[in-house]
């Protein structure tokens, strides 16, 4: 399966440079453009990932991995489809991160869905949805404020959407895996978000309730109903932030030392009940497992009858015991580590607290670590605290030698500490602790960052090797902190790549050297079959090239024959790989892919057409209002925004979008949301705000009739005509900003506009 996903993955990876190297390379020339070209450009690229979608499906050779390359291609021409019609909003300046643009693009995702039942058609539609959902009542571009009640018609319109999906999903009315934690998550967390009593004053008490009982009955239902270790899980956490954050709500409303001091109070009921509750579960009843003493075949059928239940049940509730301890833990270090940082800052009032603190955390860890057969959760909980709040009083005190004693404590707590995950924190704890330490030694007028991750970077690496030798022999507490130690390692390789010269050729000598170093031992670990280690190894390569791709070459030209390069190289080094290993004979049968245009062709060919159907309409559209549009010229007052997906634009607000007082009573008082608004041209040439449009009244000659949109719900009492955005060239919005007063658009016979340039004069 490892082999499999390093083909898959290799063919996706060269794929996608040279898709972006293609990009690139039109990029670099958009400028010198002209506006038809950049639409054929942006249907050619949809035409281009669908027309290699059907090739790759006629491909006999290695049939199986062509097939999955057709369905990635498939998707790739969806995800094209959005990022065209994000193009032509740039090209027209029209609507950046509209929800119409997610609305679209989700429609088409959704008719893939149906067609090819190709479940991340499923994700892509839902989270296209929700993006279009979350923009139509806050679009990006537009400052918008609601009143308490809306926004709580919001938060439950997410949670009831979300809510049915899961049903959908829970009854196996729509197979998605991913859909179906998605809508959990944000469903509870709709919810969540409406129990906050700061924001919702009068309907804060109602929502907590609500989110209470909503949080129960996912932990009864998946635990009763439906066991599932993951959900349980997910609830846990869900019940834990509630706590937290209904704590952060107290703090903010009743500061002070009684409340600081009942929350240390509470912390310890809490353990306590914790304790006595699992005191009380290990005094049940334990039933009987089958032993080599059954001395018939029926008596042995008649005990796994029995016992299969049972240990069921003893499953439940190890799993239970475990989800409640994670979450009493977690719940008690934040509580009470607020609590004592409270205090300590209350009591000390104008003095130093910082070595209080300290003093505080090592009477909270030493005998922690002593006492090993202190209840695990107490023991976890406590540990937990006394390392915050010394932490936080190091950062403060600064002192090397004070640094080193905890290094001391974490170094102990690794030794110590048998279970893995309170390892793994041990180990990025004192990662930490060194960190601090190499920080206060060093001279911060020489450039003690670089040094110090240089120092931790050697250590670590030095660690794993000395790890992986000792793996060898199978030595019982190698492992966690085997991996801890390459994580941090390829940590601190990624974080040094961000640091400008240090010394000549530095930065870019970094940046070879990680690139260098992950795709070597990613494939190195492929090889030995060490699967956490390649995850962990492809997981820091994709974040190098997420974040590095706009910065090592120096222009988009050089990003595009370089990429291209690589992808060739890639999909090269992947088709040799996929002959010499034979995956195709091995491949289980269930992870073979369909071929969708072997079955469904002519559906995906009337989508595909729906599609630049709705391209070629937008141009026309948009080509037409532009040439026989009236010209008009606004007042502007702008700022600078960026949109996801199209790039540096700034936000235009002019002076017809505040209606005049009388206007604004009278849309106040009218349901409808698309209005008709009258500009007039003053003295100087300058459309202004008239009045809104009565039906069939007619209009002078210095005036035009605009559509607008009026939300009222936007307490503001503005009206957005849609030219609200303009695209320019990045890092130039202060620019605009600082010099354009004056916007020059074009209105249709129809009301449309199209905002053509921006102007100082």
């Amino acid at each position: 399966m490892l082999r499999l996903g390093t083909v898959r993955t290799g063919f996706i990876l060269g794929l996608s440079m040279i898709l972006a190297a293609i990009i690139y390379f039109f990029a670099s020339n958009w400028d010198g453009m002209e506006r038809i070209s950049r639409t054929v450009l942006a249907g050619a690229l949809v035409v281009l990932l669908y027309g290699a979608s059907y090739g790759a499906s006629r491909i006999q050779a290695m049939r199986s991995h062509h097939l999955f390359l057709s369905t990635v291609l498939l998707l790739g021409g969806c995800i094209a489809f959005g990022v065209s019609v994000a193009l032509l909003g740039q090209i027209y300046n029209s609507h950046a991160d509209s929800y119409g643009l997610f609305l679209i693009w989700a429609v088409a995702a959704l008719l893939l869905s149906f067609i090819t039942r190709y479940r991340p058609f499923y994700a892509l539609t839902y989270i296209l949805s929700q993006i279009a959902l979350w923009q139509y009542f806050y679009p990006t571009n537009l400052a918008v404020h609601y009143s308490e009640g809306k926004m709580l018609f919001i938060g439950a319109l997410f949670a009831l959407a979300n809510l049915i999906l899961f049903v959908l999903t829970e009854t196996r009315l729509l197979k998605s895996a991913s859909i179906r934690v998605l809508s959990f998550l944000v469903c509870e967390l709709s919810l969540l978000g409406m129990s906050n009593s700061i924001v919702f004053d009068h309907y804060g008490i109602m929502m907590n309730i609500v989110s209470v009982a909503a949080i129960a009955a996912s932990l009864y239902y998946f635990l009763h109903i439906r066991l599932d270790k993951i959900y349980l899980t997910l609830s846990a956490l869900l019940a834990s932030a509630f706590a937290v954050l209904k704590f952060i709500e107290l703090l903010i409303e009743f500061a002070s030392v009684a409340f600081f001091f009942y929350g240390l109070v509470f912390v310890a009921l809490l353990l306590t009940g914790n304790i006595l509750f699992f005191r009380r579960l290990n005094k049940l009843d334990v039933p009987h497992e089958i032993n080599d003493q059954t001395s018939t075949a029926f008596e042995a059928a008649k005990t796994v009858t029995e016992v299969a239940p049972k240990a069921e049940h003893r499953q439940r509730g190890r799993l239970t015991a475990a989800i409640v301890s994670t979450a009493i833990t977690g719940l008690s270090a934040v509580i009470g580590s607020a609590s004592i940082f409270g205090l300590v800052l209350l009591l000390t009032d104008d003095a130093d607290p910082w070595y209080t603190l300290y003093t505080i955390g090592l009477l909270l860890i030493v005998p922690m670590l002593a006492l090993s057969r202190i209840e695990a959760t107490v023991r976890y909980t406590l540990l937990t605290v006394g390392f915050v709040i010394g932490t936080i009083a190091l950062a403060f005190i600064g002192s090397f030698l004070l640094d080193m004693s905890f290094v001391v404590l974490s170094t102990a707590s690794l030794l110590l500490l048998r279970k893995p995950v309170p390892r793994y924190s041990m180990y990025a704890l004192l990662n930490l602790h060194g960190y601090i330490a190499l920080f206060h030694l060093f001279d911060p007028q020489d450039w003690p960052m670089a040094g110090v991750l240089l120092v931790l970077l050697a250590i670590n690496a030095a660690a794993y090797i000395l790890l992986n030798r000792q793996a060898v022999a199978n030595h019982p507490w190698t492992s966690p902190i085997q991996i801890a130690s390459l994580f941090f390692t390829l940590l601190y390789l990624l974080c040094l790549t961000f640091f400008d010269d240090i010394v000549a050729h530095s930065y870019m000598g970094f940046n070879l050297v990680n690139m260098t170093a992950t795709t070597l031992l990613l494939f190195w670990f492929i090889r030995k079959h060490r699967e956490v280690e390649a995850v962990i190894c492809a997981l820091f390569w994709f974040v190098f090239i997420g974040f590095k791709y706009y910065d090592l070459l120096w222009s988009l030209l050089h990003k595009s024959i370089t990429l291209a390069l690589i992808g060739i190289i890639m999909l090269a080094l992947t088709y040799w790989y996929a002959r010499r290993i034979d995956i195709e004979s091995a491949m289980p049968e269930h992870i073979d892919t369909p071929s969708y245009w072997g079955t469904t062709p002519l559906l995906l060919i009337v989508v595909v057409a729906l599609q630049l159907g709705f391209i070629s309409y937008q141009v026309a559209v948009s080509e037409y209002a532009l040439r026989s549009g009236t010209p008009i010229k606004l007042e502007i007052a702008p700022i600078d925004p960026r949109s996801m997906l199209q790039g540096d634009y700034v936000t235009v607000s002019y002076t017809i979008s505040t209606p005049a007082p009388s206007a604004k009573i009278e849309l106040e008082e009218t349901t409808a949301h698309n209005v008709k608004v009258v500009l007039k041209s003053d003295a100087n040439g300058v459309f202004q705000f008239s009045r809104l449009y009565k039906k069939e009244e007619s209009i002078g000659s210095n005036e035009v009739i605009i559509n607008g949109r009026w939300d009222g719900w936007d307490s503001w009492g503005t009206i957005h005509y849609g030219i609200e955005t303009y695209f320019v060239p990045e890092g130039t919005g202060a620019d605009v900003q600082r010099d354009a007063r004056y916007a020059y658009a074009r209105v249709s016979r129809s009301g449309n506009a199209i905002l053509e340039r921006l102007s100082n004069q």
